[in-house]
Parts: C-alpha cells; sequence; structure tokens
C-alpha cells in the first residue's frame, strides 16, 4: 500500500473570491454543479450525508434528486438507518466532493420529508428494475446472502412485470424522499500551500429559502 502521508497534491492558483460568489446559495450551487459536469465528474450529484441516531454518528453516500429554493432532496427507503437515524435527530450534514474541480460544498441543515405527492411522482420516473428494487430490499437489514436477494427481486419482478407503465409498481409506503433545509452552505476552493478558500452562507434570521439574498449573511472562513 503507498503511504498516505506522502501524497501531495497541489491544487493549482485557482480562486474563490467574494467578488465573484453569487447573490445566493442556490445560484452559486447552480453554477459549480454545472462546471463539475462539464469537467466531467463521474455522478456529480453524489454526497455524502451523516447522521446521529440512538446508536451513534454514521454517513453514507446517495444521489441529490432535486434541489430548488427549498433545499435538497434524496429518496431512501423510509426504515432504513439513515432515515430513524433522522427521525431520532434530523440535524444532518451534505457533503459534495468534486475532487476533479478541487471543490467541495458542504450543507448544514435539517431534514424533514417531502409531499407524499412528489415521493409518488419521483418513484415513477425511475427504471423499472430500481422500482422493483425499492421492494426488494429491507434497506440496512442483514441478508444471508446476496442469492437470497437476487431470488426476492425476481419473485417481485414476476408479480410487477415491466409493461412499460410508471404505474406497474406500486409505490412503496416505506420509500419517500427527504428534504434537507440548510441554514448553512459553504463553497471550497482549494490552492495552493493549502491556503483554500472557505466562502460560507449562513442563514439569517429571515428564513431559509436559498434562492432570498436577504435570508443569508456571508463570511470567509480560514482554511
Amino acid at each position: 500500500m503507498e503511504d498516505p502521508a506522502g501524497r501531495r497534491v497541489d491544487y493549482g492558483e485557482r480562486h474563490l473570491v467574494e467578488e465573484d460568489l453569487a447573490a445566493t446559495p442556490l445560484a452559486q450551487f447552480e453554477d459549480w454543479y454545472s462546471r463539475a459536469v462539464a469537467a466531467g465528474v463521474v455522478e456529480p450529484n453524489a454526497m455524502t450525508v451523516s447522521t446521529c441516531g440512538p446508536d451513534g454518528v454514521s454517513a453514507r453516500t446517495v444521489l441529490l434528486k432535486a434541489v430548488d429554493a427549498r433545499g435538497f432532496v434524496f429518496y431512501t427507503n423510509l426504515r432504513s438507518r439513515k432515515a430513524r437515524a433522522i427521525g431520532h435527530d434530523p440535524r444532518v450534514a451534505l457533503l459534495f466532493g468534486w475532487h476533479a474541480t478541487h471543490r467541495q460544498v458542504a450543507v448544514r441543515g435539517r431534514a424533514e420529508p417531502v409531499p407524499r405527492a412528489e415521493t409518488e411522482a419521483y418513484f415513477r420516473s425511475r427504471p423499472h428494475g430500481s422500482r422493483i428494487g425499492a421492494w426488494a430490499s429491507a434497506q440496512s437489514e442483514p441478508v444471508d446472502s446476496a442469492a437470497a436477494l437476487d431470488v426476492r427481486y425476481r419473485e417481485l419482478a414476476g408479480r410487477w412485470p415491466d409493461t412499460g407503465s410508471p404505474t406497474d409498481v406500486p409505490v412503496p409506503e416505506h420509500w419517500g424522499g427527504l428534504l434537507v433545509r440548510a441554514h448553512e452552505v459553504e463553497f471550497w476552493q482549494g490552492r495552493t500551500s493549502r491556503l483554500h478558500d472557505r466562502l460560507v452562507f449562513c442563514a439569517t434570521g429571515d428564513g431559509t429559502a436559498l434562492d432570498e439574498p436577504g435570508n443569508w449573511s456571508r463570511e470567509r472562513r480560514q482554511p
């Protein structure tokens, strides 16, 4: 194994300065996300979700499925470890690590369920196999083998064959979307000599809508 302490990467001279920061966290996120896509970042919508449940802190990577003025949305089995943790403590942290562009976006906020109609609309937009998978997996629970999960999947695929209709698989009651309403969004730009730029939007008392400039103050933090 390579010695991790010996690895060095110079992030270059790119800067993130206050004058270039967008007026709102939503606009800044959309700009950086688009640039990550253009740079060929693999799954730029991948984000680490950190939670604190009754059994302690945990983190995992999930996929962002929507971002708008309300916040950041992902979908999950509502009986999973992450969903149980959020039920225990709705405070969560998100991290987008766009290493190819030497950028990160870190979000702190509170998670809440999205409206059921929104969950159902998104579920019906998924490929047939993914809809079956939502039923087949009791997410976070032990399973005897991968083969046992495959058997369960085939049983359900036989029950609900692919007809080409978005409603050929019912929406599970135990599956849904979670919206993270941010109260802090940090944009991190790597720089040479580890003098990284960290510009942070902090929610004020006026609200947390990501597209309202009056809802946010801005500050620079030391790297």
